[in-house]
């Protein structure tokens, strides 16, 4: 085994130190935010809360979950991570795969790729996007959460680079066998492309999962929002004339920055699962599928 070397020594030490303040830093004020969200709203308001709840109570937690509307928009959410991931991803495969070809083989390569890339320089606004989803009679319906994102060009860019790192050979041995493209795309490429292929699941499907806005504005009917847009508004919107004495009750116990806290969690909690099933590919695929050598 080789020795190491005295400044070695220290500049792994210094780097386990550096990050491991990098890791607390991270983690501290998401412990916080979880000891809020189950504290009650006057230790929150007062800032008594740091590292452990004070006053323990699921009031917030409760608010939330027993709300039919959360089940509706959770169900929405579902729905849309599904969906989105299926159309992003296909196309991303299906753009990336001949983009990645030489000009050669794709003539008009240096055309289509442009094409893809201004993209991601210009963008029409949000009024000419919302009068399009309009026009082609796409408000208050899930197409209008996942069509107008379902091409991100940083994901096919990704992708595209990753095919061109494998390499050729395995290709040309394929063709010799008498695969055609789809068949070469789907047996070789993707089975060897999992790393990228993980990378950018994470990505699409935090992107749809964390995504609130366009439920505002696509949306007419809050039957339709997706959980996000639910829990955005679920505290803004209520109307006390209207609410239910169990309704006022609970919003007694709660506060707006406890509510807040355990709006983060309740968010975040399905990507903490599937986070850590993807983290083993995500530094390659990203790296990899980033720089072509």
């Amino acid at each position: 085994m080789h020795k190491l070397t005295a400044s070695r020594r220290v500049f792994l030490i210094v780097n386990y130190i550096l990050l491991s303040v990098t890791a607390i830093a991270c983690i501290l004020p998401l412990i916080n935010v979880l000891a809020i969200s189950f504290s009650s709203s006057s230790a929150a308001a007062a800032g008594y809360v740091k590292l452990w709840p004070v006053d323990f109570t699921i009031a917030s937690y409760k608010f939330a979950l027993t709300k039919h509307e959360f089940l509706d928009g959770f169900l929405v959410s579902l729905k849309r991570v599904g969906l989105g991931y299926a159309i992003s991803m296909t196309v991303s495969i299906l753009i990336a795969y001949p983009l990645s070809k030489e000009k050669q083989v794709l003539r008009s390569r240096n055309i289509y790729a442009w094409f893809f890339i201004v993209t991601m320089l210009f963008h029409g606004g949000l009024i000419p996007t919302y009068m399009t989803i309009k026009s082609v009679g796409l408000l208050d319906t899930l197409w209008a959460l996942v069509l107008p994102s379902a091409v991100s060009v940083f994901n096919v860019i990704l992708l595209m680079n990753f095919f061109r790192e494998l390499p050729k050979e395995i290709e040309e041995a394929a063709n010799m066998d008498g695969a055609g493209h789809w068949r070469t795309l789907w047996s070789i490429y993707l089975p060897l492309s999992k790393p990228a292929v993980a990378t950018i699941t994470l990505f699409i499907v935090v992107f749809h999962w964390n995504s609130w806005f366009d439920g505002l504005i696509y949306m007419n009917s809050t039957t339709n929002y997706p959980l996000q847009s639910y829990l955005q508004t679920i505290i803004i919107n209520v109307d006390p004339s209207t609410a239910t004495t169990n309704d006022l009750l609970d919003m007694s116990a709660i506060s707006d920055r406890t509510f807040k806290a355990a709006q983060v969690f309740l968010a975040a909690f399905p990507i903490l699962i599937v986070y850590p099933f993807l983290q083993k590919y995500f530094m390659k695929g990203l790296v990899m599928g980033s720089v072509k050598g």
